[in-house]
């Protein structure tokens, strides 16, 4: 059964920048996971279900106006969480309306934490690591519109890959 999860693609040249930084600050899943923020976490969904999702993420995106994504200065989980991450400071209120519809129907998970749309850039048991990134990140910054979000399967040698991309199609009146 697959292993999917619903993402906001951080677009480049920041993408790169924060997954080579996550890289390089030593996080093993740096280079496994694509820059992004989580719409739905990894979920299984049987083989057979995949058709009903993709239908229900085409509702979702064609109803779902484009909107604009601020990312600016470093926050963390810790102590709950060893995770430091990009803070979304414009445009949360639209992605949490994005990932409300989007756990709905065939996608209806249960969270472990309450939604807090953010970009993660260092998730280790190092606190000097944490430390650095939350440091080295406090002054990121950049803007982009949300124009479409993605369909990712995990692939155990290749990691999470996107597979499928809805574009927002809704009107913002």
């Amino acid at each position: 059964m697959p292993i999917i999860g619903v993402s906001i693609a951080v677009p480049e040249p920041w993408g790169s920048r924060l997954q080579d930084f996550r890289i390089t600050n030593g996080d093993p899943q740096g280079t496994s996971i694509p820059t992004h923020i989580t719409l739905i976490p990894p979920v299984v969904v049987e083989e057979e279900r995949m058709g009903d999702v993709e239908r229900h993420l085409e509702e979702v995106a064609a109803t779902s106006p484009p909107y604009l994504i601020h990312l600016r200065g470093s926050g963390t989980f810790r102590p709950v969480s060893p995770v430091v991450f990009v803070s979304v400071v414009e445009g949360i209120s639209q992605t949490e309306q994005l990932a409300t519809r989007c756990r709905r129907g065939p996608l209806a998970v249960q969270l472990g934490y309450p939604f807090h749309p953010h970009v993660t850039v260092a998730h280790v048991a190092d606190d000097a690591l944490l430390d650095r990134a939350f440091d080295e990140l406090s002054d990121f910054n950049c803007e982009f519109t949300v124009t479409e979000f993605h369909l990712y399967v995990h692939e155990d040698h290749q990691g999470w890959k996107a597979t499928r991309d809805y574009t927002l199609a809704g009107s913002s009146g």
